[in-house]
């Protein structure tokens, strides 16, 4: 059973290389584990349990951590500021036409539900990659 544990730990490592995702390598460390308790005991189903038991206590608990820790790439822009704020149309939206708003002195490509003339005011929703979405406020 030694070399059976061994290569199912050797497909996990793969696996875990191809994908990054912070999910076998937890089984790679109990199918190690496995491996060791192998050379004391012939019983599959101990070492089946210590397999599966050490994984998921392994990946419920430290993957969360090490995921707080690795991904660390959100690049903060500070855009995200003008949500909630107002703008002027300065192109007319149209439901499935984009339009042009300034707000806090930049201009934006803008979407909405609905027909937004021109020098009408509006208030920034949401921001999806390098458009806001904004709705017309009620004046």
């Amino acid at each position: 059973m030694v070399y059976i544990w061994l290569g199912v730990a050797l497909i996990l490592a793969a696996i875990e290389v191809a994908t990054i995702s912070f999910t076998t390598i937890w089984f790679v460390i109990s199918g190690l584990l496995a491996m060791a308790v192998s050379f004391f005991t012939d019983s599959l189903l101990i070492q089946f349990a210590v397999f599966v038991i050490v994984g998921v206590i392994l990946l419920a608990t430290t993957r969360p951590l090490i995921r707080k820790f690795i991904n660390k790439n959100d690049t903060k822009t500070n855009a995200d500021r003008i949500i909630g704020m107002e703008g002027i149309v300065t192109e007319e939206i149209r439901k499935n036409k984009n339009g042009e708003v300034k707000v806090d002195g930049k201009r934006w490509t803008a979407y909405a539900e609905g027909k937004i003339e021109v020098d009408s005011t509006v208030e920034v929703l949401e921001i999806n990659g390098v458009k806001i979405k904004v709705r017309k406020v009620g004046k």
